[in-house]
């Protein structure tokens, strides 16, 4: 392939794709969900009723705010990923049939 345009730019959609399904759709779960996980930490270490002391709070927000990361992470490269294969997929498709013409042409004039 002489060009990867289409890929480059498939890259660049689905990046901003992933990044606005991440906000609308992965950054209130990826809060909760890191937030109950950081709960369940804090419940083993400092006991069932999670009390309002600074390092059991410290684990929550340290957790919520991995959760958030996580949940950015897979939505954005996930995304990208899947807008690269497929503006690969039509650089491949573009290419072929340009390679096919020529062939075809060359044929042709022999």
């Amino acid at each position: 392939m002489k060009s990867k345009e289409m890929a480059k730019r498939g890259l660049y959609i689905g990046a901003g794709a992933g990044l606005v399904l991440f906000a609308l759709i992965g950054l209130l779960p990826g809060s909760f969900i890191g937030g109950v996980i950081g709960l369940n930490i804090a419940g083993s270490i400092f006991g069932t009723p999670v009390g309002t002391s600074l390092l059991p709070r410290l684990i929550v927000g340290a957790s919520m705010v991995l959760g958030i990361c996580i949940a950015g992470m897979v939505f954005v490269v996930g995304a990208s990923l899947l807008g690269w294969i497929m503006g690969y997929a039509i650089d491949a498709i573009k290419y072929s049939r340009a390679a096919g013409i020529e062939e075809a042409a060359k044929g042709k004039s022999r």
